[in-house]
């Protein structure tokens, strides 16, 4: 699978793709929905914390599917070197650092048409990750992130 192809709104994604990711890979998953009852809008399971690897590989993949990004807002805590801005394919993408965790990644199309997007940590399992971006993209999740992810790692520990 080549580094820009993304499965977007597909009910699952074939074992071949998780295999396959490496850093600079878009791993992504929305929901298509115009109602957009859900928590989150989809999710991202990046393949490292370098944002000068991941983010361009995101950027271009939401772009491609829900047209030109203007923002992005990191937890600059989680990711090593957040640059204030990217520039790909010649448009200027603003990178902010925000206080929402490094659980979620906040995308702006335009103006003010905001997306929410799990952020499932890089080390997590094939199967985490599988679990945790497959309830992210439900239409009637109701969980935060910050949710999700305990629910994994509960899943993932077991039992005491």
């Amino acid at each position: 699978m080549a580094d820009s192809a993304v499965p977007l709104a597909s009910k699952h994604l074939p074992s071949a793709v998780f295999h396959s990711a490496t850093a600079g890979t878009a791993l992504l998953r929305m929901e298509t929905t115009r109602s957009r009852v859900g928590v989150l809008d989809g999710a991202w399971w990046p393949r490292s914390r370098d944002v000068a690897i991941e983010l361009p590989a995101l950027v271009s993949a939401l772009t491609q599917y829900i047209g030109p990004i203007t923002r992005i807002g990191l937890d600059a805590s989680a990711w090593n070197g957040l640059p204030a801005r990217l520039v790909l394919d010649g448009r200027v993408v603003h990178v902010d650092s925000s206080a929402t965790g490094d659980d979620t990644v906040l995308v702006t199309r335009g103006d003010q048409d905001h997306f929410s997007l799990l952020v499932v940590p890089p080390d997590a399992t094939e199967q985490a990750a599988r679990a945790a971006m497959a309830q992210a993209v439900q239409a009637d999740n109701s969980a935060s992130a910050e949710q999700i992810l305990i629910e994994i790692r509960a899943e993932r520990d077991g039992p005491n």
